[in-house]
């Protein structure tokens, strides 16, 4: 046998030896990192943070998105809020059932474990003294309202209640009531998979779920006014990511208590679209993001979306704030920027080259401004 044919399985085994010794080594030091503690980033406003979880029933509508007809609608709410001083520890991040919303599998491992991620409200503590106007924050398709825990807390230390609401049956998980509950088709449909979410049956159904998650909202805007009525301000804003965002716009234009809007990377939906918006907006995309009414479209969903957004700010009468994060993608505006997430994992959740941390400081400083121009 010819010596470089004896050499070649001890060559072949040499290379499959180092790529193991290499993916163990990777595979140990995620799992480092992943059980490393996470500090989500500090809110910047004066008050200390209160947090506390509801669930509650709107008794006048049935629910379209459940997977049995004529049940009501049921909503989690995570009201985040300016607190009293007080020494007692900030409650858990996402505590009980709320962990299933960590990654399963072996993807697990490549996220930092949610009981290492730190926040800073503390559970079900008195309020400030004062009057306070509500946020009503909205999560992307998908997402559930904890996950956007440092905008709602960090808005909360500015002076307002915040209102985060997860819509059931379009989230991959809530839970009501101590019970997980899932996505349906109905409230998670299968055209948004569409490579253009203006076209045919995505905008069809992005019109009708619209209307399903502005009810929610406006439901939760009315319930959280009259939760604390003497530390509640009628002045309403709507914030929202990706979906969210649409439906923020769209509930501001229902609400006749609403003082603007803010729609965080999200292409828009519903009458709003042709209608506009009277009241002052704040569009804030990832980069080139086509949500603003300027980016360079490179493919049929951004022309789509270019056209979307530019018929709303011809349409809208108010103020208008428009701007774009450089380094940023679509998850960047979530919780997502705040944790650690192995390479493989990042790449698949549209994060961006931008310091994660340094997002959210970002995001936060257009919010809280936006925020206290219109409310005050």
């Amino acid at each position: 046998m010819d010596a470089r044919k004896r050499r070649w399985p001890r060559r072949l085994l040499l290379a499959l030896l180092t790529l193991a010794i290499a993916l163990g080594g990777y595979v140990g030091y995620v799992a480092v990192r992943a059980a490393q503690p996470v500090t989500l980033p500090t809110p910047t406003g004066t008050f200390p943070v209160g947090r506390t979880i509801a669930d509650w029933t709107d008794p006048g509508r049935t629910d379209p998105l459940a997977p049995e007809p004529n049940q009501p609608v049921e909503l989690s709410v995570w009201l985040w809020y300016p607190a009293a001083k007080t020494g007692a520890p900030p409650a858990p991040y996402l505590p009980g059932a709320w962990s299933g919303l960590h990654l399963s599998g072996i993807a697990s491992i490549a996220e930092t474990r949610f009981g290492d991620v730190h926040s800073h409200a503390i559970a079900d503590v008195p309020f400030a003294a004062g009057r306070f106007p509500v946020v009503v924050l909205e999560p992307g398709l998908g997402f559930a309202a904890p996950q956007y825990t440092t905008i709602a807390e960090n808005l909360a230390s500015h002076g307002y209640l915040v209102a985060g609401v997860t819509p059931t049956y379009s989230a991959n998980l809530t839970v009501l009531n101590g019970r997980t509950v899932d996505r349906t088709p109905a409230g998670n449909p299968a055209a948004f998979d569409s490579s253009d979410l203006h076209a045919g049956p995505a905008q069809t159904a992005g019109d009708r779920l619209i209307a399903d998650w502005t009810a929610d909202a406006l439901f939760a805007a009315a319930r959280a006014a009259k939760l604390e009525a003497q530390h509640v301000d009628t002045k309403t804003l709507y914030v929202g990511h990706s979906f969210g965002g649409a439906a923020a716009l769209e509930a501001c234009h229902e609400d006749s208590h609403c003082v603007g809007a803010a729609d965080l990377d999200g292409t828009q939906y519903g009458p709003v679209v042709h209608t506009g918006l009277t009241k002052p907006m704040l569009l804030l995309g990832s980069e080139n993001s086509c949500i603003t009414g300027t980016c360079r479209p490179g493919n049929a969903d951004d022309r789509s979306s270019l056209t979307t957004a530019r018929n709303l700010l011809q349409a809208s009468t108010g103020r208008i704030t428009q701007s774009q994060i450089k380094g940023t993608r679509h998850f960047n505006f979530s919780d997502y920027s705040g944790y650690y997430l192995a390479a493989p994992i990042r790449t698949q959740l549209a994060l961006g080259s931008i310091d994660g941390p340094q997002t959210l400081t970002t995001i936060n400083g257009y919010l809280t401004t936006f925020a206290d121009q219109v409310s005050r």
